[in-house]
Formats: C-alpha cells, structure tokens, sequence
C-alpha cells in the first residue's frame, strides 16, 4: 500500500521542541525528495523544508531561520522534522510530502493524514 504516515505532533510550549517523522511505504522512497508542508486552519498551505533523495542538499521556508532541520534514513523510509524554539505561529498540521511521485493521477497527490502541532503555554 502506498501511504505516507505522519507522527510525533503534540502540544508543546513556546520555546520547546518536537521531532516529526514521516514513514513511507509502498514506493522506492530513497529515490525521491521529500518536502515537510504544514497548513494552519484558515491559511494557505505552506512549505517548511525540502530534502533531496539522498539527503545531501535541504531548503528551508524563509520562517524557519535556522530553528528546524529535515533529516531521512533511507534505511528506515522516514523524514524526520527537527523543531527547535518553538512559536506560537508554528502551530499547523504538518505533512510530508513526495513531490515527484506520480500517484494517482499525478505527481505529488499522494498525501499522509498530517499530525497537529500545537505551540502554547
């Protein structure tokens, strides 16, 4: 079955930090970039970072000004999202995404259930 699935969101205060992960399955993951979006509600879908298929290279949003770090293992087909100092504007559903794999339909359709981060003391 092909899927992404998200994990590791929470509630967290400002300041603090979380570590997400992004499991694929069901496609060659290690030859695909993948990308960290997240969406808060009311708000456009937004990137937070990129990485490509053998983790050399990242991209971050302008935001993040150093305060989070996209990783994967190829051996485990996980990205992670490191978030570090954490805002209260950080609080989104984040997802990860393949933007290169053609899933139904299309590239970059294939889509995990997200997970809530929630910033607040």
């Amino acid at each position: 079955q092909v899927q992404l699935v998200e994990s590791g969101g929470g509630l967290v205060q400002p300041g603090g930090s979380l570590r997400l992960s992004c499991v694929a399955s069901g496609f060659a993951f290690s030859l695909y970039a993948m990308i960290w979006f997240r969406q808060a509600p009311g708000e456009e879908r937004e990137l937070v970072a990129t990485i490509t298929n053998t983790g050399v290279r990242t991209n971050y949003g302008d935001f993040v000004k150093g305060r989070f770090t996209i990783s994967r293992d190829n051996g485990k087909n996980t990205v992670y999202l490191q978030m570090n100092s954490l805002k209260a504007e950080d609080a989104a559903v984040y997802y990860c995404n393949a933007p290169e794999l053609y899933y139904s339909g299309g590239r970059g359709h294939l889509w995990g259930q997200g997970t809530q981060v929630t910033v607040s003391s």
